[in-house]
Formats: C-alpha cells, structure tokens, sequence
C-alpha cells in the first residue's frame, strides 16, 4: 500500500520565494557584519604595529644603555654640507640608518652580522642583506606588492628629525627631534621628558623608505595623515601609531592640535604639552 495519504501534498524543498527571503536575510547578516570583521581585524593590524613600535623602542633604549646615547638617524649622509660652504661634508657617506644599527637590540643578530658597517648602504657587500625583509619594520595595514625598493626592503617607520609645522624661535638651535644626522642625542637631552617627546613613527606614503638607508628620517611638516611623503602618515583610520622617546608606543590622533603635534616633535622647547 502506497504511504502517500489521499487528500494531503507532501512539500519538499523551498519555494522560489523562500529560496529569495533566505538569501536577503543572508545578505542582511553580511551586510551588517562584514565592517565589524574589517574593524576587527584593522584593530589586530593596528595592535601588531604598536607592537613592533614597542619593540623598536626597547631596541632603542638597549642600544642608548650600551653608548650611553641614541643612534644617529643617518651616519655620513651625503646631503650634510660643511657650514658656510656648498662642499658635501661625507661625499662618499655610508648613509646607514638607525634601524641598521639597533638591529642586534631588537634580536636580529643574525641580519646585523651579515652588515658591513664601513661600507655604504648601497655597496655590493651589503646588497644581501639590504633586501632581507624585516617584518618588525613593517606596519601589517600597509598592503603592498613589492617589498623592495630599488633593491632594498621597505621600512614603514621614520626617525623624527624635527618639525616644520610652526616657525622654530630658535632658527641656530639646530635640528629639534631626537634622530639626527649629525649629533646624538641622550636621554638627558631631551628636556621636554622622553614620555613626551616623538622618537619614530609611521610614514608609509614615502617612496624611499628602506629599513638600511638613513633617509628613513623626516621633519613633521604637516598635521597627521594629510602630507603628500616623508611625514606622518599610516594607513590606519583617523591616525598613526608612533614611538616617545621612553620607548612607550601610542596612536596619535589626526585630530591632534597642531601646536601639540609641533611640541611633541621637538626634544626641548619646553612648549607646554596637554593630554594627547
């Protein structure tokens, strides 16, 4: 005897107008969560740059505890000319970076032995090494295809050099920030407190940033993330991820009023500084 019941129509499947509604419902649901996973995972990007900034930084004071100063941002650049003549101070100039020289700080060992720091940036005995990819000099948010420039890999973070966003009262004063090219800078230097005062920061708009080559190096001239290159400037929204000079790591605002911005890039104006 047949199980179909006279009388009754069994359904099976959905209809075309279910099939429609679950697929809306589905679309609704993606819709509304797709931009917190996107949130979600730029806040983990973000929270992987503070890292490495972090880090940096701890390279950076175990690096001042062994000279008893910071790095140079660049050593023998060959665009420092000798005062009052149009003569190039280091014609022939290494141009290595800090990043270079904090290397064995931040355990890299390894990279920094296969360095030759009597030869320039650029010599053939350390092109290897030059394109070796450092991931801690990489902020995770920038998505990029190349990971060498001109040869040499990428870096996303920059020594503060000064600023340019306010008239400097002190024009022979000299460079403001703490990574120089030519004079280091300690910790007692930086009269305006290390906690407020910009040691290294994003810039991933620059097109010659290179962990290896001083020119990783910049005066703020501009308010956060509106720069063109060599400021500034990150791909995380509403601001960047910078490093003080105690080694601590923060997001700064683009929000941030220009005299702070100003005051913190400098290592002793002695511009008051509020809550930022």
């Amino acid at each position: 005897m047949s199980p179909r019941r006279v009388g009754f129509v069994v359904a099976l499947g959905f209809s075309l107008v279910e099939l429609l509604v679950v697929i809306a419902i589905i679309g609704l649901l993606a819709g509304f969560l797709l931009p917190a996973i996107q949130s979600t995972r730029e806040s983990a990007r973000r929270m992987t740059c503070l890292n490495n900034l972090h880090q940096i930084g701890l390279g950076m004071l175990a690096y001042h505890d062994a000279y008893k100063h910071f790095p140079l941002g660049g050593v023998e650049m060959k665009t420092l000319k000798i005062p009052g003549t149009n003569k190039l101070l280091y014609p022939n100039g290494r141009q290595l970076a800090w990043s270079a020289y904090i290397l064995p700080y931040v355990e890299l060992y390894s990279l920094a032995k296969r360095i030759d720091f009597t030869k320039a940036y650029d010599s053939p005995e350390n092109a290897a090494a030059a394109a070796e990819i450092v991931p801690l000099y990489l902020c995770p948010s920038h998505a990029r295809n190349l990971y060498l420039i001109d040869r040499f890999a990428a870096c996303d973070y920059g020594g503060i050099y000064g600023q340019r966003i306010l008239p400097n009262p002190d024009p022979k004063s000299g460079p403001q920030g703490v990574m120089l090219y030519s004079k280091y800078i300690r910790t007692l230097d930086i009269l305006d407190g290390t906690s407020r005062t910009l040691m290294v920061s994003e810039d991933s708009r620059s097109s010659d940033m290179q962990w290896i080559y001083g020119g990783n190096v910049f005066d703020v001239s501009s308010p956060i993330n509106s720069a063109q290159e060599n400021d500034l400037w990150s791909k995380h929204p509403g601001g960047v991820n910078g490093l003080m000079a105690d080694g601590s790591a923060r997001f700064l605002s683009e929000e941030m009023n220009i005299n702070i911005l100003s005051a913190i890039c400098t290592r002793a104006g002695k511009e008051p500084v509020g809550e930022f």
